[in-house]
């Protein structure tokens, strides 16, 4: 097997070891609990940027040293508002405690809650918080518990999508921006439904652009999901809906993603700006818990080829959650 090393002076021991073609890596001989030193922070760093998502199993992170692990590599966000289990004196982490976190909220069974909010085979692609003005950089996740089986997570390369395209259709999408908007897609529940009046209190959206050049690399990313995008502007919704279904095809070929199984201890670290990511949808029916907890680091407002920044329309502003 190809194995990458960071040969970096100063973090002897750190290997790199790709997961996929194009996206994904572990990364082994460190230990996150004990604190990063600085040549050790740029290699991780490093890997981040040219990996996309890297993974580290077997290590013993606290909601302490999650967060100062987060603080080595930029601010950490903290959330206004956050699930019933993520804990109240760490308010940099999100907590999903188990998989009716998300649906119970709002009265729904696991099923009825990813069938209304997944109307497609494609919506549950995303990137976090994507329908704001400055969408984090970057994300930590680190599991405390999960299934025996099942539960993984996917991640794909929009980087590579973007490169995989044809020269005449690269050229089109580089020149478009699209709407992204907070609950794009839902299915509205018959009678009182809980989830409509938290969008409605809640309502996020902003015109990104559809290639957007990464801030650290330079290169061009395909700034499409699933989960957000809800036109491109300037053409007509059919039009918009056929281009955005095909740019979304090609964003997770599965030649452009890597597929991640999670044990207890395991961390993954992924940079938001060039990611999608598919939570699972195989654990309903598993009468096991799944504890996740998450650091997101604060991002900026995208940039397209053409120079232009990002447009909010409502909902967010640079720096303010």
């Amino acid at each position: 097997m190809t194995t990458d090393r960071i040969t970096r002076e100063g973090a002897p021991g750190i290997e790199v070891r790709p997961a996929a073609g194009h996206i994904g890596a572990d990364i082994t001989g460190v230990d996150l609990a004990a604190g990063l030193d600085e040549a050790q922070t740029a290699a991780i760093r490093a890997a981040v940027l040219r990996w996309k998502v890297v993974f580290f199993r077997g290590q013993r992170l606290d909601h302490a040293g999650h967060v100062a692990l987060a603080r080595r590599f930029g601010e950490p966000v903290v959330l206004p508002r956050r699930g019933r289990a993520s804990p109240p004196d760490v308010p940099e982490i999100e907590t999903t405690a188990d998989r009716l976190e998300l649906g119970g909220r709002f009265g729904m069974a696991h099923d009825e809650w990813l069938a209304r909010r997944r109307p497609s085979l494609l919506r549950g692609w995303h990137c976090d918080h994507g329908a704001r003005i400055d969408p984090p950089a970057a994300t930590i996740l680190r599991a405390e518990t999960v299934p025996p089986y099942g539960g993984d997570t996917t991640w794909a390369n929009l980087a590579a999508a973007y490169a995989g395209l044809s020269a005449p259709l690269r050229e089109f999408a580089a020149g478009l921006r699209a709407e992204h908007r907070l609950g794009v897609g839902y299915q509205p529940r018959p009678g009182d439904d809980g989830y409509v009046r938290h969008l409605l209190d809640h309502q996020t959206a902003t015109v990104h652009p559809l290639v957007r050049v990464h801030p650290e690399t330079g290169e061009r990313v395909l700034f499409v999901n699933g989960y957000y995008v809800e036109q491109i502007t300037g053409l007509s919704r059919p039009e918009s809906r056929a281009v955005l279904d095909l740019l979304l095809e090609q964003a997770v070929r599965p030649e452009y993603t890597v597929r991640f199984r999670w044990e207890p201890g395991s961390v993954a670290f992924w940079d938001n700006r060039a990611t999608i990511h598919l939570a699972p949808g195989d654990t309903a029916h598993l009468d096991h818990p799944r504890i996740m907890h998450r650091v997101m680091l604060a991002g900026d407002v995208p940039v397209g080829v053409d120079g232009r920044r990002s447009e909010a329309i409502t909902g967010s502003e640079p720096g303010r959650w």
